[in-house]
Formats: C-alpha cells, structure tokens, sequence
C-alpha cells in the first residue's frame, strides 16, 4: 500500500519544519559560544560599560586642562590577595602619557593564579581612556608570599572635551579586579603527558 499524495506532502512539511527548528537550535547555540567575545568587542570599539581602549602609542595632543584618576583594586572571593594600587590618584594634564603602579601579594602558603577585569566610570569616559600598557586578561601567578608592581601607562584622549556628556567630566576612576583562574597549562607538558599516555598503550 502507498502513501497518499496528501500523506506525502504532510511528510514533507513535517520534515521542513523539523529541519527549521534543528537549524534555529544550532544557530542559537552558535550565538551563546559568540556572544562574550562579541559583547567584549563591541566594549573595546565603543567604549561601553567603562570599556577602555588598548592602543598602540601615546598621544601627540596634550591639552592644558587637567583630569583627576583615582585607582580602585578588588581581589573576588577565593584569591587570597593582598591587591592595591601604589598611588590612589594623580592630576594628570588631558593627552599626557603617565605610568602608575599596582602592587599585588600572595598571602597564602601556596602559589596562587589570577587574572584582572578592568573598567572606568564615568562610564561614558571609558572610550577615552586608552591604555598604552597593562597587566589586564594576563594570567598573573604568584608564588608563596611573593609581591609583584604591575604597571599601567595610560592617557586621556584630547577627544574627552568635545562631546556634551564629557566635557564636563573632571575625575575619572580606573578601577581593577583580580578573579582567581586555573594556570594553563605548558604546552610542552601537555605534549609530553600525552606522548607517555601513547607508550603504555
């Protein structure tokens, strides 16, 4: 016995839909693995969120209008970190390159690694904070009761006194956190582990 024409045509459309739904749920899929490293994109051109900007080389502009930035440091649960910025704040002339100093200690009996998120506030100022040099998204690992100065260079783009929502804005906070993370592991280590996993099989 054969299937209808109109049991052939509900088949059909049976399988388009599914074929649809199976689609939208790998798209959708696709789009969570993407999203962090879009949503961080997007901070980096924009500045959104207090996002600063990694730039290459110091400004050629500096202004005679000053700016206040003070330095903000946090260390989240479960690293156990001494964490602090060696200056709490310095007047800086708008477009001029400075370097300040953050100062972070192991103070448990084992080493110890982290990693550090940033942001500015104003949030709006955050596109124009550029950053020349920095300690951010590198894994830092301590050991024992060791200390470490990380530094920053940094400017405030010119660019800040044209805008209405940020000509007016004389104090910036540059502000950092230390998230404890697993080490990652050599390469080279990871090699050998396997190549002596392959011998005793």
């Amino acid at each position: 016995m054969t299937d209808s024409p109109e049991t052939s045509r509900k088949e059909r459309a049976n399988g388009v839909i599914v074929g649809t739904c199976l689609a939208f749920v790998v798209g959708m899929v696709g789009m969570a693995y993407a999203a962090v490293p879009l949503y961080d994109m997007f901070c980096r051109v924009t500045g959104y969120n207090g996002t600063t900007q990694r730039v290459e080389q110091a400004s050629d502009v500096i202004l005679d209008e000053k700016v206040k930035v003070t330095f903000d440091a946090n260390t989240a649960a479960g690293l156990p970190w001494e964490f602090t910025p060696v200056q709490r704040d310095i007047d800086v002339r708008i477009g001029e390159t400075v370097q300040v100093m953050y100062r972070a200690k192991n103070l448990s009996s084992e080493p110890t690694t982290g990693q550090a998120t940033f942001n500015v506030t104003p949030m709006a100022a955050g596109a124009y904070f550029n950053k020349v040099q920095c300690f951010c998204f590198t894994e830092t690992t301590l050991q024992p009761g060791e200390e470490m100065e990380m530094p920053v260079v940094f400017f405030v783009d010119p660019e800040i006194v044209k805008p209405v929502e940020t000509k007016g804005i004389r104090t910036l906070t540059l502000s950092y956190t230390f998230y404890p993370r697993e080490p990652s592991k050599p390469v080279a280590r990871v090699k050998a582990k396997d190549e002596d996993a392959q011998k005793k099989l």
